[in-house]
């Protein structure tokens, strides 16, 4: 349930940035928006394609340690990135009202909190079996 959990969180994620392909959200960062118009959208794009491989990499890493503190990472950004839109919402430049936009903001950060819930439910639950054995 908790790997169903992270890769659900991470997709909706991925589909927001295609959604913010189409709301110019390159517009709300503090150095793309001072570029031309089509500079910033193209690297906006373009900065993904390492970003997405980091994510990846770390989250689906053959070292237990890195995957798991990793994804624990990643789910604590998609709760920050939701409160992040929360803040913008009111900017000139903030166009993520659609009922798909919310959906996929607030439901990666929803994802990313159960997640997180899950994780360290079980970790209590490894801990009090380990502290009833001795």
């Amino acid at each position: 349930m908790k790997n169903l959990l992270f890769y659900l969180g991470f997709a909706t994620i991925i589909t927001h940035e295609l959604d913010a392909m189409t709301q110019s959200e390159w517009k709300l960062l503090f150095i793309l928006r001072s570029l031309p118009e089509q500079t910033a959208s193209s690297a906006f794009v373009m900065l993904h394609v390492p970003l997405i491989t980091v994510l990846l990499w770390l989250t689906n890493n053959q070292s237990l340690v890195f995957k798991n503190w990793s994804r624990i990472a990643f789910a604590l950004f998609m709760i920050i990135h939701s409160g992040l839109h929360k803040l913008l919402e009111n900017s000139l430049n903030y166009t993520f009202n659609s009922s798909l936009s919310l959906r996929l903001i607030y439901g990666s950060g929803l994802l990313g909190l159960l997640y997180l819930i899950l994780v360290f439910t079980s970790w209590r639950n490894i801990h009090q079996n380990l502290v009833e054995t001795d």
